[in-house]
């Protein structure tokens, strides 16, 4: 059974640093692409950025530079560095999974709130 948990939301200051996790039981991650996405109230979903199962990575322009993703395949785990925050990154930060030749994310978590205050 596939199951994303993320972890390490919260508050800080912007500035400030986070970092996200994001347990992946059930997956082959030398297959599965991985992902972290953000949602506020009344906006769309928005890809933060993304993992290949080969290791190559995309960021949206708005993290470059600020952000990394990160995986550990002993760990099973998926990570999400977020350094330098700024009040527009506040959103639900979730962590997404799809087989590496499909173009849907198919399994999600439950999400984790990120809140960065000026």
């Amino acid at each position: 059974q596939v199951q994303l948990v993320e972890s390490g939301g919260g508050s800080a200051q912007a500035g400030g640093s986070l970092r996200l996790s994001c347990l992946a039981s059930g997956l082959n991650l030398d297959v599965y692409a991985l992902a972290w996405f953000r949602q506020t109230p009344g906006k769309e979903r928005e890809r933060v950025a993304s993992l290949t199962s080969s290791g190559s990575t995309i960021y949206t322009d708005s993290v470059k530079g600020r952000f990394t993703i990160s995986r550990d395949k002993a760990k099973k785990s998926l990570y999400l560095q977020m350094n330098s925050l700024k009040p527009e990154d506040t959103a639900m930060y979730y962590c997404a999974a799809r087989r590496g030749w499909e173009s849907n994310y198919m399994y999600w978590g439950q999400g984790t709130q990120v809140t960065v205050s000026s």
